[in-house]
């Protein structure tokens, strides 16, 4: 009964896993999308967020279902409820995949970017799907270093945030406020999905260790 219960775990892993490469997928693709101006991936990206929804509704379905039937306590108990919060956080991580290939998609077959800023776009892109398949690593091996190291990459996000700032609040910015907002929300967009990735992280780090280091429970959409 012990050895059932601790595969039912297990799979509840790889189902949060599973959603880790989802979302890793569909930012991909969004990212593609808005760089290339291509509305077949953008298209792709939103067609699919159903799918990324269905399988937090199928993780927490299991994760309540062991809280009812199993009790459990101590280690197991904090991996069932990590993993609902980190369900919830891997769909919001779909959800922001999501807008910014609708971005793409509602000035098609215009690009959103322009030219000032497409090269760190790339690079906040580059670093969120990275974001995304390490912290996929990271539920599989439950490596709590690695799940650290994964700040260093969110440090960089942040500071690639931060620029876009100054590029488009410069007195010679010529694109006009349109330009502005898209590059606003885009740039938020990518930040916040990489807060949620490592706030998962921060989840294993949690159940490994029974203490939560310093994550936000209350993270934004």
């Amino acid at each position: 009964m012990r050895e059932a219960y601790h595969s039912e775990l297990g799979q509840l892993a790889d189902q949060l896993a599973a959603m880790c490469a989802m979302v890793g997928d569909a930012m991909e693709l969004a990212t593609r999308a808005l760089l290339e101006t291509n509305l077949s991936l953008a298209e792709q990206v939103i067609s699919g967020d159903e799918k990324i929804d269905d399988a937090r509704s199928a993780c927490e379905e299991h994760a309540y279902s062991l809280l009812a039937l199993q009790a459990p306590v101590a280690t197991d108990l904090r991996t069932v409820l990590a993993a609902i919060h980190a369900a919830e956080s891997l769909e919001r991580m779909g959800d922001l995949a999501l807008h910014v290939a609708k971005a793409a998609r509602r000035r098609h077959p215009n690009p959103v970017l322009p030219d000032g800023v497409r090269e760190s776009f790339a690079e906040m892109g580059r670093i969120a799907v990275s974001l995304a398949r390490g912290t996929e690593s990271v539920i599989r091996s439950q490596d709590v270093a690695a799940a650290r190291a994964l700040d260093d990459a969110d440090d960089e996000m942040d500071d690639l945030h931060r620029s876009l700032f100054s590029v488009i609040m410069a007195k010679d910015w010529p694109h006009g406020v349109a330009a502005a907002v898209d590059v606003t929300l885009l740039g938020r967009f990518y930040e916040r999905y990489a807060d949620h990735a490592v706030s998962v992280a921060k989840r294993v780090v949690f159940v490994v260790t029974g203490r939560m280091p310093g994550a936000s429970d209350d993270l934004e959409p």
